[in-house]
């Protein structure tokens, strides 16, 4: 609960006004962490931009709350027909399914693509969780960023040229 409470004081921090009557992008599909989703959402809305959840399919993803099922959370566009371009800024919620599905699936080319987008384009923040370092290892876009993550992907992150800190948040340059 500390860590999400340190969570919830950052992004309220990096929010406070700086999004306001913007677009903001979820990338998300099943075996997204519950927490990692609604929180954001939650404090997002409270600070004016829209936001969107875009996954591989239409209609809802399925959550987990620790190992057990978690709450549904409906998808507002298909991956298929999302644009980075119509977005400011992006969060990529946690888990341990979610990432992989996003880098791995045939399917999910395209998340990797989105996500580098954003990364190209300099847009700014992108919000990332838990296990998503594994999608932006995949994106190539982490080189010389130091970050942190669930500790599994310590090695990870170093063989992808990230510094690696054992903190529970890390904000560097618009992550």
């Amino acid at each position: 609960m500390r860590e999400q409470s340190v969570v919830r004081h950052h992004l309220s921090k990096l929010m406070s006004g700086e999004l306001k009557n913007q677009r903001v992008a979820i990338l998300a599909t099943d075996g997204f962490d519950q927490s990692e989703l609604t929180d954001p959402i939650q404090m997002l809305r409270r600070n004016g931009p829209a936001v969107d959840i875009i996954s591989l399919r239409s209609g809802q993803i399925q959550g987990t709350q620790h190992k057990e099922k978690g709450a549904k959370a409906r998808v507002y566009i298909v991956l298929d027909q999302a644009n980075a371009d119509n977005y400011t800024a992006l969060v990529l919620p946690g888990g341990v399914a979610n990432p992989d599905v996003l880098r791995t699936d045939p399917r999910a080319t395209r998340g990797v693509r989105f996500v580098s987008q954003f990364v190209d384009a300099g847009k700014q923040p992108i919000a990332a969780n838990c296990h998503v370092p594994r999608t932006l290892i995949e994106a190539d876009a982490v080189r010389g960023r130091l970050m942190t993550s669930w500790p599994s992907l310590k090695k990870d992150l170093g063989n992808a040229g990230v510094e690696w800190v054992d903190q529970e948040v890390c904000l560097t340059r618009g992550w």
